[in-house]
């Protein structure tokens, strides 16, 4: 019998790859720099290419194209990205967002203070937020070839928390007993979408899905909650019944996507261990942008590109 074809091993910059390649804080901005402006250095305000550098501060340029006084406009390499008034170096920023992607199911603000040696917790939750804003930046594109399409709840039970915290009852799909709902799609060894909602309803599944999915999709798959039922008339729609037990049939399965909401889930109970719906969306992005670039060897740069 032949072996199964094992897939590729990708290959993620290593501890010892950073520190080599960003060896001070120069290295950090260069980095920065050119992967914000790979063609140039551009104005962030107007877009002019024709800037000149400043005189005595380095890492800083002159624009005199938008500035109505008269003046040069001048601006820096952090200028309009989530770096921007930040009393951190880069290079710590830098080695906060290596933890972040390198660490499968994520890694806690708590774990960032300890490692990163900040003067308080906060400093470390408030780096973590920004670079997972920046990290749901990712370019859009509507998904095609098979996708599949499924809903999720995280969250602990209402009735665990505090009488004054337990919210309203009633709901749809256990969002009234407490949960957050997810609703998520993905193309078969492609990309996922996913998307924090208020409610599991036809409305908004279908809603999420006309923006997440291309019409011109070889197959949909969900399972049987009705809320896909209007799908049928605008996509090749097909349904596995997992009440009864059915998880399979031929093509049509929803496995991959539920593999994306073990990740999730895995990393809420076992590392953030518990996350407020305010914040569930960046988490979820978070998430995202690492399963979407689980190929790529450069997932560094290219989450410094989103900055």
């Amino acid at each position: 019998m032949a072996r199964a074809k094992q897939p590729k091993q990708i290959h993620q910059m290593t501890v010892s790859e950073w520190e080599k390649a960003f060896p001070d804080e120069d290295a950090c901005c260069a980095y920065l720099a050119g992967h914000r402006w790979p063609r140039g250095v551009a104005c962030p305000r107007c877009g002019n290419v024709n800037v000149k550098a400043h005189g005595t501060m380095p890492w800083n340029w002159l624009c005199n194209a938008c500035s109505p006084s008269g003046t040069n406009y001048r601006f820096s390499h952090i200028t309009g990205t989530f770096f921007e008034n930040t009393n951190k170096p880069l290079r710590e920023w830098f080695r906060v967002i290596h933890f972040m992607l390198t660490s499968k199911k994520g890694i806690s603000a708590l774990q960032i203070h300890r490692m990163m040696g900040f003067g308080s917790y906060r400093t470390a939750w408030h780096m973590c937020h920004r670079i997972r804003v920046g990290l749901g930046k990712e370019e859009f594109r509507q998904l095609l070839g098979i996708v599949e399409v499924d809903e999720t709840f995280v969250g602990g039970l209402a009735k665990n928390r505090h009488w004054d915290k337990r919210g309203g009852g009633g709901g749809t799909g256990g969002i009234g007993s407490g949960k957050a709902a997810i609703v998520g799609a993905v193309s078969r060894k492609g990309n996922v979408v996913a998307r924090v909602v208020n409610n599991v309803r036809a409305s908004t599944l279908t809603a999420f899905v006309r923006e997440s999915v291309s019409t011109k999709v070889s197959l949909l798959c969900t399972d049987q909650w009705a809320g896909y039922n209007f799908l049928n008339g605008e996509f090749p729609h097909a349904t596995v019944d997992h009440a009864r037990g059915q998880y399979v049939v031929g093509a049509v399965h929803t496995n991959t996507i539920e593999g994306f909401w073990s990740l999730i889930k895995r990393g809420m109970i076992g590392t953030f261990h518990k996350v407020s719906k305010k914040y569930l969306p960046l988490y979820v992005a978070e998430f995202q942008f690492r399963y979407n670039n689980r190929n790529n060897e450069d997932i560094f740069g290219e989450a410094i590109r989103g900055c």
